[in-house]
């Protein structure tokens, strides 16, 4: 339509120009104008109706086109059609001999078609208004109604392109309103993915919670002195990342570590996990595998390498004198220093075949004594933070 609308709009000001003009190139350029104009002004309407049918069709979603823009593709091939024919029959318009442009008496069949389309097509949108966004709903109605009331008043003003501006103008606000309209939509279109991505990343939390917690149960299941284990150091994991300052997402990986950083035991025998009396070296030998064990089963979540991190390096001392890698220092990776502060402080505020619980000032001792050699000092001192705040030693396995 833009296209036809530039034609025209050309056409309309060459015909301006030279319409008082003689010579053979005045000639020319009139009669060629002249069609164009005429042409151009019943093929926006033919267009416009295309571009109702693919609009109710995709947009609106109607089952079948409507009739009536059926008809109106057929008047608008009748119009066109005309056109072409009025050339060598003078059945619109001629021109006399001083190359003036007179009407002629069927002049009238170019204002009617157009506007038995343009009725038809106003009949459909006002039908459907309710289907579509209400501005655009409002700009649709404007095409056909403002060039019908065009037409009638051109009928008595020769020379006056008031149809062809009206058309003009017409499809420049149209345009305008389609791009506010796709504006609107790719908004909304962006925001509904942004939605649909937080569910999607919902959703995968979720299950990678209810994965996480169904392993820890599962590690649980082999170990019957250590039921709450995994829940409790991921609690005290998070809790301790929470007073070192970090995000809501670290706080979430850091927990989900902490509760899958015992996993590696699941390949470790049962006699031995549940044995009452002291292991031999052998036995705790096999126990120390079970954080490579971990790693190797949690390094295949790609998406979350901080799970195979903390079941990897849990037991490493600050001092270098942990296993398995004997890392030291910041060497250890952060996530697997705070689960290691976590981990020792449930183990001595839990039930074991040996021993109740250690009281809290004993637990609160061994800390004080680890800061530095076996914990992360500024982790150790946040444990320390949360054991003072602790008054009832509600920190412990019930």
């Amino acid at each position: 339509m833009e296209i036809s609308s530039i034609l025209l709009l050309l056409s309309d000001y060459q015909v301006y120009l030279f319409r008082d003009t003689e010579g053979e190139r005045a000639f020319w350029i009139l009669r060629i104008c002249k069609f164009i104009v005429f042409f151009m002004s019943i093929f926006i309407v033919h267009v416009f109706n295309h571009y109702l049918i693919n609009f109710y069709l995709h947009e609106v979603e109607l089952i079948s086109v409507p009739k009536r823009l059926r008809a109106g593709e057929i008047l608008s091939f009748i119009g066109e059609t005309l056109v072409i024919v009025s050339q060598f029959t003078g059945l619109y318009y001629t021109f006399d001999e001083a190359n003036h442009y007179h009407r002629s008496k069927p002049y009238v069949i170019c204002y009617l078609i157009p506007v038995m389309i343009w009725l038809l097509q106003f009949s459909v949108i006002f039908q459907y208004r309710k289907k579509c966004d209400k501005e655009l709903s409002v700009a649709l109605m404007l095409v056909p109604t403002l060039p019908t009331a065009a037409a009638g008043v051109q009928l008595f003003m020769q020379g006056t392109p008031l149809i062809n501006l009206t058309i003009v103008g017409l499809v420049i606000m149209l345009r305008v309103f389609e791009v506010r309209n796709t504006n609107r939509k790719i908004t909304l279109a962006n925001q509904r993915e942004k939605e649909l991505l937080k569910e999607e990343q919902e959703t995968m939390r979720s299950m990678m919670e209810e994965t996480s917690y169904a392993l820890a149960e599962a590690i649980e299941a082999k170990d019957k002195y250590t039921h709450g284990h995994s829940s409790r150091v991921a609690r005290y994991s998070e809790m301790i990342a929470e007073r070192a300052g970090k995000d809501e997402k670290e706080r979430q990986n850091i927990y989900l570590a902490g509760l899958l950083h015992d996993v590696g035991k699941i390949g470790i025998p049962e006699n031995i996990i549940n044995k009452d009396s002291k292991l031999t070296d052998e036995e705790y030998g096999i126990i120390k595998t079970h954080p490579v064990i971990g790693n190797q089963i949690l390094q295949k979540i790609k998406k979350n390498p901080d799970l195979s991190i903390g079941a990897h390096y849990h037991h490493e001392r600050y001092d270098g004198r942990g296993y398995p890698e004997g890392l030291k220092g910041e060497e250890i990776p952060e996530i697997a220093r705070i689960i290691a502060v976590a981990d020792a402080y449930d183990a001595m505020t839990s039930k074991r075949s040996y021993r109740d619980p250690l009281p809290q000032q004993v637990v609160r001792n061994e800390i004080v004594k680890g800061r530095g050699t076996q914990f992360d000092p500024e982790f150790a001192e946040i444990m320390l933070a949360l054991m003072d705040n602790d008054t009832e030693y509600t920190m412990k396995e019930k």
